[in-house]
């Protein structure tokens, strides 16, 4: 499988000045989508508000469970589908798997298999339960995407943004030990979030307006007990991404940065979807003011 795909050393970036635009045209808008398993469901309410305001990004970076909604929406799906979709998938777990099982048309070996170095083929499983309709290439998107991923042999961040779609969104996501790494052009890539958790770089001096949603959160427990070890696996994962993306906003920060209250949900909570959403219920209206502020801004700059 081929894919364009651009190595990023970390490096310290700087705010570029914004181009000023003539004020009869609207700013663009980029979108970055962090990764976060579940907690990403919250990303939902966000694509939401944007329809609700009729605006479309003119760019989408996404990392892990940000990829697959960056990559949705991109594909010129609108928020409440995507939302459907998920309710339809996240509704009984027994449901889920037959689903998942009962669409492979492989042996069940090639989709799990409990003593392969990863539990799940993320490429077949995410195969089977992406909606319908989904382009097989980044060029059938009819917005441009980047989806983020960790080159796991050259310790650098890739970036895709062309070629086959399923291959890059899977490899963005798989994390390792759950999810099996993903070949590209040779290259094994594995979750994102090691090198980006939150992608908005990728959006610097394309875009008049960076908007980005961090969904991460914060290992759960008491505080005492001992994690399992899958628990402690995923935990860990999550204490590398925070601690990336607090160094980056040291550094550098996007125009817009909105974290929902997630913190409380496990990364694997997906059918908790209905309480992640009501949880972050202040979300679209966090994203509406924060969009409105941010083109008055534009406007007296101009």
């Amino acid at each position: 499988m081929s894919g364009k795909m651009i190595d990023q050393k970390p490096k310290k970036t700087k705010k570029k000045n914004k181009t000023k635009k003539d004020k009869a045209s609207a700013p663009t808008i980029g979108l970055a989508l962090g990764g976060g398993g579940a907690r990403g469901l919250a990303h939902i309410l966000v694509l939401e508000a944007l329809d609700e305001l009729g605006v479309k990004p003119t760019l989408i970076a996404g990392t892990s469970i940000g990829a697959i909604f960056g990559a949705a929406y991109a594909s010129g799906m609108s928020g409440a589908q995507i939302r459907t979709h998920c309710e339809g998938l996240f509704h009984k777990k027994s449901s889920l798997m037959r689903k998942v099982l009962g669409r492979w048309p492989g042996s069940r070996t090639q989709i799990w298999n409990p003593f392969s170095p990863a539990l799940f083929n993320v490429e077949a499983v995410l195969g089977q339960l992406l909606p319908a309709g989904m382009p097989d290439d980044f060029e059938g998107l009819q917005i441009p995407f980047i989806s983020v991923t960790t080159d796991y042999h050259a310790q650098v961040q890739k970036d895709i943004a062309s070629g086959p779609l399923l291959p890059a969104i899977a490899a963005s996501a798989a994390l390792p030990a759950l999810l099996e790494p993903v070949v590209i052009d040779g290259h094994i890539l594995i979750d994102g979030g090691f090198v980006n958790p939150l992608p908005y770089e990728s959006l610097e001096g394309k875009v008049d307006i960076s908007l980005a949603i961090d969904v991460n959160g914060e290992p759960r427990g008491d505080g005492k007990s001992m994690p399992g070890s899958m628990e402690a696996l995923i935990g860990t994962s999550q204490i590398i991404m925070r601690s990336i993306l607090r160094e980056k906003l040291h550094d550098h920060q996007p125009d817009i940065l909105l974290s929902p209250p997630v913190g409380r949900f496990k990364v694997l909570d997906f059918f908790k979807m209905e309480e992640v959403l009501n949880r972050c219920d202040s979300l679209k209206d966090d994203v509406k003011r924060e969009l409105e502020a941010a083109h008055e801004e534009l406007d007296v700059k101009v």
